[in-house]
């Protein structure tokens, strides 16, 4: 019998006045039965962070061809593909060929292993930016978790606040690979 994803809903609130972003999103977010609480605030986190019109959550772990978020313009084009982990070099070199600009998130411990076993082989993929989230921050994100949400998103002047109302997390990114013409925390 196969598990069932969890589903989670989020009502998350994005003041983002480095780029005079200002909108509320309803999210409902399926947790594949893989997927721990840090990897999935870490996805929320990300599309606080890159929220615009055309964003959307995927289908993520669920298939395999789509990122964990994504921004198609009218036409069906993928102007922002972002994955959440340590992606192999061919996932990444095929999302850089479908997407205008893409993305990667690490986040575990083991991302600085990955990161040194992959960069040289990345150094071509010019629409490719590589970020790391600390651990302690992604675990820290993961105490925000609740079935339903209520969540705030502050970006000024580079820095990152998520909050819940009852816990406040400072968010810092660090650049491993900057995309060419790539600005902003994790743009």
């Amino acid at each position: 019998m196969a598990l069932k994803a969890i589903i989670y809903k989020a009502d998350l609130q994005v003041s983002d006045i480095d780029r005079s972003y200002y909108a509320d999103h309803a999210l409902t977010i399926a947790r594949h039965p893989s997927e721990t609480d840090e990897r999935m605030m870490v996805r929320v986190l990300m599309y606080a962070l890159h929220a615009q019109e055309g964003i959307a959550l995927t289908r993520g772990l669920f298939n395999v061809d789509e990122p964990e978020i994504w921004v198609k313009d009218l036409t069906g084009a993928i102007k922002l593909w972002i994955d959440v982990g340590q992606p192999d070099e061919s996932r990444l070199r095929k999302a850089c060929g479908r997407a205008e600009q893409v993305v990667v998130v690490c986040h575990a411990s083991s991302a600085e292993v990955w990161w040194k076993q992959i960069e040289g082989k990345l150094a071509r993929l010019t629409n490719l930016s590589v970020l790391r989230l600390p651990a302690d921050v992604s675990q820290a994100l993961a105490g925000l978790t609740e079935r339903t949400m209520k969540l705030q998103c502050l970006v000024q002047d580079g820095a990152v606040w998520l909050s819940n109302g009852n816990a406040s997390i400072a968010v810092e990114l660090q650049r491993l690979k900057d995309a060419e013409g790539g600005a902003g925390p994790g743009r």
